[in-house]
């Protein structure tokens, strides 16, 4: 073997300290236990939202070219800007958190705008209100998603960022 009886990675598993690593499924589930309540909150809400989202959106293009006529290009239009105005929302909301330090306000504002402004696409009558009705929607998520972000991180110490993160993120994708 060489110069000594170990190698490298025997040297590694010596640095680990063990009492902080929770070997099998067991110490997974204990770690994810010991998560802020504020963090399985969060998650919950955004696991709501994303249903109902995810109800309501995959039938949208159907209803708007067969209900309301609209053509793909005004399809294409609505989507496209929603998304947009969602992500360059993100940047501006992020920096607003940091600079107001009001972060439930915006993460509950956005969530809010999303829920109540949703089911007012039952009542559209043009691909134009469903456009006014997505892009405000998109708002709320552009205004959430940054300060919810920085909760989250907020409430965990940094050794639970991953697991909080994670566990968030699984939430937020049961539905899709």
């Amino acid at each position: 073997m060489g110069e000594t009886d170990t190698d490298a990675a025997d040297q590694f598993d010596e640095r680990i300290s063990h009492s902080k690593l929770d070997e099998g499924l067991p110490g997974l589930w204990r770690r994810y236990r010991a998560l802020p309540r504020n963090v399985f909150a969060i998650s919950l809400v955004s696991l709501l939202n994303d249903a109902s989202s995810e109800i309501i959106y995959p039938l949208l293009p159907i209803f708007l070219s067969s209900t309301l006529g609209a053509s793909a290009r005004a399809i294409g239009t609505i989507e496209g800007s929603a998304e947009s105005i969602s992500s360059l929302l993100k940047l501006y909301a992020g920096y607003l958190s940091d600079r107001l330090r009001k972060r439930k306000l915006l993460v509950v504002s956005g969530y809010a705008l999303a829920t109540v402004v949703r089911p007012l696409l039952a009542f559209a009558n043009s691909w134009q209100q469903v456009l006014a009705i997505r892009l405000t929607d998109r708002v709320g998520k552009g205004f959430r998603t940054s300060p919810r972000d920085a909760m989250i991180a907020d409430t965990v110490e940094v050794d639970q960022r991953g697991i909080a993160f994670g566990f968030h993120r699984a939430m937020d994708h049961v539905v899709r």
